[in-house]
């Protein structure tokens, strides 16, 4: 059974996301746009771009290209940093809000799904357990990174 868990930590967030990709494909929306909205709406406007990067996941020269989509769509401005002119700060724009209601009714009915037969108490047993593999993970990164 140990064996496993690492193939099912895999697959079911690609089969989350895959899910939520589904049921936004008809907004026009990749998963990297979505998941770059939403994520920037969930920690709040001003994010300074390499911290909206770290908290999706991917390098910040990656996110560029999906910003600069995003800013031609109207979706979302970047706009200096006061403290440090090097960085550039992304906020929504008002065009952004009905969209991202749309999103979160997609991700919040899908999680919904997703979650079904599992109570409260399972779920937040489940949140606590993948925030303990998290952590181990972090520190043997950190741990590497000293080697």
């Amino acid at each position: 059974m140990h064996q496993n868990i690492g193939l099912q930590l895999t697959r079911v967030p690609r089969l989350w996301r895959a899910v939520i990709d589904h049921r936004l494909a008809p907004l026009g929306l990749t998963q990297t746009r979505w998941i770059t909205l939403y994520t920037l709406w969930r920690l709040g406007d001003g994010q300074p771009q390499c911290d909206l990067a770290r908290s999706i996941g991917v390098e910040a020269p990656s996110l560029v290209r999906t910003l600069d989509q995003l800013s031609e769509q109207g979706l979302i401005e970047r706009c200096p940093c006061d403290q440090d002119r090097r960085t550039k700060r992304v906020f929504l724009t008002p065009a952004a809000t009905p969209l991202l209601e749309r999103i979160d009714a997609v991700v919040t009915q899908a999680r919904s799904e997703m979650l079904a037969g599992l109570d409260d108490e399972d779920v937040a047993q489940l949140a606590s357990l993948l925030s303990r593999i998290e952590d181990n993970g972090l520190a043997i990164q950190a741990r590497e990174a000293d080697d």
